[in-house]
C-alpha cells in the first residue's frame, strides 16, 4: 500500500511503502495503513504551515475515490490528501485586488476577470485545471489605475497586489505582474471604436492586428502553478 500526501502547487508528497505483517488481522492491518497515513498527513499540514502560515483545507482520495475518513483501508490501496491551495490563491488574489480597488462607481472592482489557459472562470468556484491563470480587468481606463492616475489608487492595483501574492504563495507557485491582451469586455468594445483606431494608428503604428493587441494590453496577474 502507498500513501502519499499532494499538494497541488508545489507537491509536498513523499511515497510510504509499508511492510504489512500477514499474520496481523485485516482489522490490525486496515489500523495500521491509517496510523500510516494519518501521520503523514500530519507531516503535510506541518510543511504547508511553516511555509504559508496556516494550514489549507484538504481532500482525501482512497484509490481516486473521494473519502470522508480512512476507515476499511486494505493493502495495496492509495491514498492522496490533496490541499487546496489553487483555491486560496485565486480567491486570496480576488479578494486583494477588489480591497484595493479605486471605488468611486465600483465598475473597475466589478471587472476583475480570471482565466484558466484563456477560459473565462468564476473566481468563487474552484478553478479548472490549467497550465496558468490570468486575472485581468475588463475596463478600459485599467492601465491609467496602474499607472496611478487614481486619487484612490495612487500606487496602481494589480503590481501591489502581485507583490503581495508573491510575498504570500512565492514559495508554493509563480505569482507575477504582467500585461495581457483581453479583447473583451469593455476594453474590447472600446478598442473597436474609431478614436481608439486612431489613437492606436497615430501612437502605435504597425499593422491592424497588432494595433488592435496595442488597444486591449491590460495590467494582468500571471499565476503559474507549475513553477
Amino acid at each position: 500500500m502507498a500513501v502519499r500526501t499532494s499538494v497541488r502547487l508545489d507537491p509536498v508528497a513523499r511515497d510510504i511503502g509499508l511492510m504489512l505483517d500477514d499474520t496481523l488481522s485485516p482489522n490490525a492491518q486496515a489500523a495500521l495503513l491509517a496510523e500510516a497515513a494519518r501521520e503523514a498527513l500530519g507531516e503535510a499540514q506541518d510543511t504547508n504551515r511553516q511555509a504559508l502560515g496556516y494550514v489549507p483545507e484538504h481532500e482525501t482520495f482512497v484509490d481516486g475515490a473521494r473519502r470522508e475518513d480512512l476507515t476499511n483501508l486494505t493493502p495495496r490501496r492509495t491514498v492522496l490528501f490533496e490541499f487546496k491551495l489553487l483555491t486560496d490563491i485565486v480567491a486570496w488574489i480576488d479578494e486583494q485586488l477588489i480591497l484595493h480597488s479605486p471605488v468611486r462607481t465600483e465598475r473597475y472592482a466589478r471587472s476583475h476577470v480570471w482565466f484558466a489557459d484563456d477560459v473565462e472562470f468564476d473566481a468563487s468556484l474552484t478553478p479548472p485545471p490549467a497550465e496558468q491563470y490570468v486575472v485581468l480587468n475588463a475596463q478600459p481606463y485599467a492601465r491609467k489605475i496602474e499607472r496611478g492616475q487614481s486619487a484612490q489608487a495612487p500606487a496602481g492595483v494589480y503590481e501591489g497586489v502581485a507583490t503581495l501574492a508573491k510575498r504570500r504563495f512565492g514559495n508554493v507557485a509563480y505569482v507575477g505582474f504582467g500585461y495581457r491582451s483581453f479583447p473583451g469586455g469593455a476594453i474590447g468594445k472600446w478598442a473597436q471604436m474609431a478614436s481608439a483606431e486612431r489613437l492606436a494608428r497615430n501612437v502605435r503604428g504597425g499593422r491592424v492586428g497588432a494595433r488592435q493587441d496595442w488597444l486591449t494590453r491590460q495590467p494582468a496577474i500571471i499565476l503559474d502553478p507549475g513553477r
